[in-house]
C-alpha cells in the first residue's frame, strides 16, 4: 500500500549558493556552498529516495515503474508517460544566479529529446535590498539580444523586482530571468534540467575558465513578448485554499492554515505534494497513514489516496502543488 512518501534530499554545491538550505531543513552539521536541496527528483542521475516508511530507500524511477498510475494518475501517466514531471526545489543565492532561459517543449524535444520548463517561484525569505530579474523592460529583438550579450549591456534590458517573502513569480518556458543574491526561493518546475546560460557577469567556474554561454541556443528560445508586470498578484487568506499558479504542468495553492483543513482528492486523478515552508503540521490520509511535517520537507501523497487532513501545530505555510 502507498502512503506519504518524504524523500533524501539532494543537495548541490555550487559557486553562488549560501549556508540557508541545512538550517531551514534541520540539517546538521551546516554545509557550506549549498545552492539547491532537490527535494523531488526524477532527473536521470538525480533520482530521489524514499526516506520514511516501508518504501524507505527505493528511488522515485522504482516507485514510478512499480506504481504507475496508482502513484502519478492514470491522466499524468496518460500525458508523461514513466517520467514524474515534476522537480521541487530549494534554492538559497548567495550570490547572483546567471541570466538563463528554458526551452519549450517542443524546442527541447527537438535539440535534446527532453521536456521544457515551465518552472515557477515562491520567495520564502529575503535578505535586505534582495531582487530578481523576470521578462523584459523593454522592447528587444533576436539581434539586439545577441548584441547587448556581447556588450555587457542585457541587464539593461531586464525588469527587475525587488523581492520580499511571499512573492510568487511564474515563469512559462521562454521568459528570460534569473534569482539574485539574498533569494530564498521554493521552486516548482517541469521534469527537465535543460538551461540556456545567458549571461554571467564574466564570473570564473571551479576551473578558472569563464563559465559557457548559449547565447545562439538562446536566441530562438527566448519569447521576446513584452508585458507591463511579471509578477503574480495574488490575495493571501489564512485557513483557506490560495492559487498561485495553474497551467498545463502544474497547479500550486498556498495554504496557509492555524486550523485543520480536509482536501478532497477523490476527482483528482493525480499525485500531491505538500513542499512546507514554515511551521509543523501532522497529515492524515483516507488510508490511515500518519506523518509529521516540518519546515524544509516535501512530501508526496500517491494518486490513489483519496483525500488527508492537515493538522498544524500551531500553525504552518504549505504549497500544495498537482496536475490538473
Amino acid at each position: 500500500m502507498l502512503y506519504p512518501m518524504t524523500f533524501k534530499p539532494i543537495l548541490k554545491q555550487v559557486i553562488w549558493g549560501g549556508s540557508a538550505i541545512c538550517p531551514f531543513k534541520g540539517i546538521t552539521p551546516v554545509q557550506e556552498g549549498i545552492g539547491e536541496s532537490w527535494e523531488l527528483s526524477h532527473v536521470e542521475g538525480n533520482y530521489s529516495v524514499v526516506a520514511n516508511g516501508a518504501l524507505a530507500d527505493r528511488s522515485l524511477d522504482e516507485l514510478v515503474h512499480t506504481y504507475g498510475a496508482q502513484l502519478l494518475g492514470k491522466k499524468v501517466m496518460e500525458r508523461f508517460g514513466t517520467t514524474f514531471p515534476l522537480l521541487i526545489k530549494f534554492i538559497d543565492a548567495h550570490a547572483d544566479l546567471s541570466i538563463q532561459v528554458h526551452p519549450n517543449d517542443e524546442l527541447a524535444e527537438k535539440r535534446h529529446h527532453s521536456w521544457g520548463k515551465t518552472e515557477m517561484w515562491y520567495v520564502i525569505k529575503t535578505a535586505p535590498g534582495a531582487g530578481l530579474y523576470s521578462g523584459f523592460s523593454k522592447q528587444i529583438d533576436a539581434d539586439e539580444y545577441v548584441k547587448r550579450v556581447e556588450n555587457h549591456t542585457i541587464t539593461d534590458v531586464l525588469k527587475h523586482y525587488e523581492v520580499n517573502a511571499g512573492d510568487v513569480f511564474f515563469l512559462p518556458a521562454g521568459r528570460v530571468h534569473a534569482i539574485g543574491a539574498g533569494c530564498f526561493i521554493a521552486e516548482i518546475q517541469q521534469t527537465s534540467n535543460i538551461t540556456y546560460r545567458i549571461y554571467d557577469y564574466g564570473r570564473k567556474g571551479a576551473d578558472g575558465k569563464e563559465r559557457e554561454l548559449h547565447t545562439e541556443l538562446a536566441k530562438d528560445a527566448i519569447d521576446y513578448t513584452l508585458l507591463p508586470d511579471y509578477r503574480t498578484h495574488y490575495k493571501a487568506h489564512t485557513n483557506a485554499t490560495v492559487e498561485l499558479a495553474n497551467c498545463p504542468y502544474f497547479t500550486t495553492n498556498l495554504l496557509d492554515i492555524n486550523a485543520c483543513m480536509t482536501r478532497d482528492f477523490v476527482e483528482l486523478d493525480s499525485f500531491v505534494v505538500y513542499i512546507c515552508m514554515e511551521g509543523k503540521a501532522t497529515l492524515q490520509d483516507d488510508k490511515g497513514n500518519e506523518l509529521h511535517l516540518h519546515q524544509g520537507q516535501t512530501v508526496l501523497i500517491p494518486a490513489d489516496t483519496k483525500g488527508v487532513t492537515l493538522m498544524p501545530a500551531p500553525e504552518t505555510k504549505l504549497l500544495e502543488v498537482y496536475i490538473n
